[in-house]
């Protein structure tokens, strides 16, 4: 809440913590004492600061549960949302568009964001099939199947960027990821994916603790592994594609946040999960207010941000913390 209340108020137009504490509650005659015209602090802040926070919240809630889930699946602490061919199959459903003969307009308000989530999602579905092992998916078969599929979708994104370099730029600026929509509606779109995949995984979290044993000790308390493996990859993909259709392709959030959340909570999923949720809005919200304002009216791309912020931390999760990636 406090990351929220203070990215609503900085922008290129300040408005003070009280103000929107007024707006919030409509108490104008208060506003207008402030010296700013209610009109324009409430178009600012209801239709272009919040559903930009809200978008950026729900995505970095979304990422951070993802990673949080698979890392307790895959029992690898440098698992991430984008593991299985998410991010590729997205980029590659996204880039399909942005070097194709659609207009500027229509893209941005129409065509990526279910081009990129049907992509992302049809990839896992594919890297889910090539590792079934009769019943059964092995999880090292299924890394190895995401990884394949994964560089084949990103040699097709390259092979298209170049056949088409009017639509390079396009592409590029939202692999880096940010706010290209505007208004409520992708908030309206994403929210129900998001409840979905957290309602899900916060039903599956004894389960993901009980994986910490190993599958065959999992299968002896009781657990059906197999169905659950599949429950969720379903929940996290369905979280990390519609996050990626409308944020782009942001990196760390899912990896770094889970970790740092684990040191304060401890591991136990029924907890860690919706605090994972928690931290990764307050970071992807924080780190886009950094990327609005830092090199103002310039934009950063958030990508660039959580990356710039990431990569430190996470090298001081494998000195400090001695982690092990078997």
């Amino acid at each position: 809440m406090a990351s929220i209340v203070l990215a609503v108020g900085i922008g290129a137009v300040h408005i003070p913590a009280n103000v929107v504490a007024e707006l919030l509650l409509d108490r104008l005659p208060l506003v207008e004492l402030a010296g700013i015209t209610p009109g324009t602090a409430s178009v600012i802040l209801f239709d272009i600061r919040m559903p930009r926070i809200a978008l950026m919240a729900l995505t970095g809630s979304s990422l951070a549960a993802a990673g949080a889930a698979y890392q307790g699946l895959f029992r690898n602490p440098l698992a991430d949302p984008y593991l299985v061919g998410v991010a590729s199959g997205a980029g590659l459903g996204a880039t399909l568009v942005l070097t194709g003969r659609t207009s500027a307009e229509s893209i941005a308000l129409n065509a990526v964001p279910p081009a990129a989530f049907l992509g992302g999602v049809i990839t896992v579905v594919v890297v889910v099939m090539a590792a079934r092992v009769g019943k059964t998916t092995p999880v090292t078969t299924m890394l190895l199947a995401g990884v394949a599929v994964g560089a084949f979708a990103t040699a097709v994104t390259t092979f298209l960027m170049l056949r088409r370099p009017d639509g390079l730029q396009r592409a590029f600026n939202w692999m880096l990821g940010g706010y290209s929509t505007g208004g409520w509606q992708p908030v309206k779109v994403m929210l129900p994916y998001l409840l979905v995949g957290a309602i899900t995984l916060q039903f599956s979290a004894r389960a993901l603790n009980v994986f910490q044993l190993g599958e065959e000790q999992a299968q002896q308390l009781g657990v059906n592994v197999e169905v659950m493996k599949m429950l969720l990859v379903a929940a996290a993909t369905l979280m990390t594609a519609a996050a990626v259709a409308f944020g782009g392709l942001i990196g760390f959030v899912g990896l770094i946040v889970p970790h740092a959340l684990r040191m304060l909570c401890g591991p136990d999923y029924r907890r860690l999960l919706p605090y994972s949720m928690l931290g990764g809005a307050a970071f992807l919200v924080l780190c886009d207010l950094v990327s609005r304002t830092l090199l103002a009216p310039q934009e950063i791309p958030v990508g660039v941000i959580t990356a710039l912020t990431g990569t430190p931390f996470f090298i001081f999760l494998l000195r400090k913390l001695k982690i092990s990636v078997l």
